[in-house]
């Protein structure tokens, strides 16, 4: 089998797993209404799906630093088995108990599948070929955005909800032995440190701090007993954080080595990565709300109207790729930095008499944006470092970027509201969603700053260095 087989084995098997981690948050969200109604849990709705979240940021930059030293492949194997041992036991769960540690242990897995195929096709493809394939891998969040809800309904209404999760088995065995059988990787044979110190305090501190921000969002959580419980996980995080970072100074393989950020490339990609999440995050949340909320419409309406980000953001993904050898990595985010400016402009001004229509425009405008920006910053974090350092470096931009969806819709939720007695008043609706969209109209104005602020690289990777 020659070269170029081997990496196209490999590269199918990565989108595969990619597809299945993009696809698993839509796909269960659409089965909610039945896994609940099944299982008698209404009150625990919300952990399905947080607590799959929490595993997979917890775990992103443990992976990443585990890649690093063990290897892609093994690490990448690893993770796939957890994910799929995760999903054969949700499917079989029969209370919401068990469903909530069976997802918490498929999340466990994901934080793998999520982070390690970026890495591997930054070490196979080279620079020019790299930005393709990747803008084809981030492409992939939008088709799963696209078929997850649909597909979703589909195997719930004709078959049964617990078939989204066996759906991952046939897939996901196929994509590890794929990636087994083609992958070849030599490591230099050492003893290797494992930082253990670093993993606990880590997933202490940062299950602390989003647990306060689930509480934060949660409804519920307005009572004398949940405002002490908040300050005090908030205190436990700060204080292991704290724990972390000087155990991190001093490790000789640390986790999130911080001298990453040293690398200007890194840091303004990751402050990037970090708004654009934060933006994205709010638009798919509200958007459908402002739609059903203050228009009245059913929820078709909803979908027809997120349809344009769908289609935009792959779409931006894959001219990303193509342009940035030519344009540069620069170019392309600051274009992307621009669209978004002007779909959250449009967002912003919208009132209960703007036609629907004109959705179509600024949610094209926002999802392009997404493809774009995110793409170049994608290759412009693996293409910063070497190997060694190249599965941290993607694994703390992933990081961020999930922490940004976290933080993003706990801060903004904090703004909406949406009239007393829990019944839905749409003039309050649309003044709290309004103000929401100008803060994200604003954010975008410092998107672009940003975007600016990177540094000229037409090809990143003549920029290598090993940050010291």
């Amino acid at each position: 089998m020659n070269a170029n087989q081997t990496r196209k084995k490999v590269t199918i098997a990565l989108f595969v797993a990619t597809f299945l981690a993009a696809i698993e948050g839509t796909i269960v969200s659409t089965a909610m209404p039945s896994i609940t109604g099944e299982l008698e849990g209404i009150r625990q709705y919300s952990w399905i799906i947080s607590i799959y979240l929490l595993a997979t940021v917890i775990t992103t930059p443990i992976y990443g630093k585990l890649s690093d030293l063990y290897g892609r492949k093994k690490m990448f194997i690893v993770g796939a088995l957890i994910f799929l041992a995760g999903s054969m036991l949700s499917g079989v769960a029969q209370t919401m108990n068990q469903l909530i540690w069976f997802r918490a242990l498929q999340g466990l897995g994901a934080g793998a599948l999520t982070t390690i195929p970026y890495t591997i096709i930054a070490d196979l493809y080279p620079f020019e070929q790299r930005a393709k394939v990747q803008g084809w891998m981030s492409s992939i969040w939008g088709i799963a955005g696209i078929s997850g809800p649909l597909f979703g309904g589909l195997l719930v209404d004709y078959i049964s909800w617990r078939a989204i999760f066996y759906m991952n088995l046939p897939f996901g065995i196929a994509a590890i032995y794929l990636l087994a059988t083609s992958l070849m990787e030599t490591l230099e044979k050492k003893k290797r440190h494992i930082d253990y110190a670093g993993i606990i305090t880590f997933t202490i501190g940062m299950f602390s701090f989003l647990y306060v921000m689930t509480l934060i969002r949660d409804e519920e959580g307005g009572g004398t007993s949940a405002i002490g419980i908040i300050i005090g996980l908030f205190a436990v995080s700060v204080l292991f954080f704290a724990w972390f970072a000087r155990i991190e100074r001093h490790s000789p393989e640390p986790i999130i080595p911080f001298q990453l950020f040293r690398n200007r490339v890194i840091s303004m990609a990751n402050l990037d990565s970090f708004l654009l999440c934060v933006i994205n995050v709010v638009v798919i949340f509200y958007l459908p709300l402002w739609i059903q909320g203050v228009y009245g419409k059913p929820a078709t309406y909803s979908g027809l109207a997120m349809i344009p980000l769908s289609v935009a953001w792959p779409l931006g993904s894959i001219l990303a790729g193509n342009w940035i050898t030519r344009k540069g990595l620069r170019f392309i985010a600051v274009a992307g930095s621009c669209f978004l400016l002007a779909g959250s402009i449009g967002f912003a001004t919208m009132t209960a008499t703007t036609p629907l229509a004109l959705f179509v425009p600024y949610t094209f405008l926002a999802g392009l944006s997404f493809g774009l920006s995110l793409t170049s910053l994608t290759v412009a974090v693996s293409s910063a470092v070497g190997w060694e350092l190249r599965g941290s470096a993607v694994a703390s931009n992933n990081f961020i970027r999930t922490l940004g969806q976290t933080i993003g819709i706990t801060i903004f939720g904090l703004l909406l509201h949406t009239g007393s007695a829990g019944q839905i008043e749409p003039n309050v609706l649309a003044e709290s969603l309004h103000t929401i969209f100008v803060g994200v109209a604003a954010l975008s104005v410092l998107v672009v700053i940003v975007s600016l602020s990177m540094p000229v690289l037409k090809h990143a990777e003549q920029q290598q260095r090993n940050v010291s």
